[in-house]
């Protein structure tokens, strides 16, 4: 996985065809965004810290308005 903005997160999250699930344990949350049970993207916050990543082909998965 590599490392993506959050306009794109946000866009592979709020596409009706994914799904995510989020998940908490201490410190730690990570959020993950699957389409047809295949993980594409996921978010880890630590503390103060907020990373976005995504598979190499996510872009794949974006809208067509983000992508123009």
């Amino acid at each position: 996985m590599k490392l993506i903005m959050r306009s794109e997160f946000d866009d592979l999250r709020l596409n009706d065809k994914h799904s995510y699930e989020s998940d908490r344990n201490g410190d730690k949350q990570i959020v993950k965004i699957y389409c047809d049970d295949k993980l594409i993207a996921k978010k880890v916050t630590h503390k103060k810290s907020i990373r976005y990543f995504g598979v190499k082909e996510y872009q794949d998965y974006l809208s067509a308005d983000i992508t123009s």
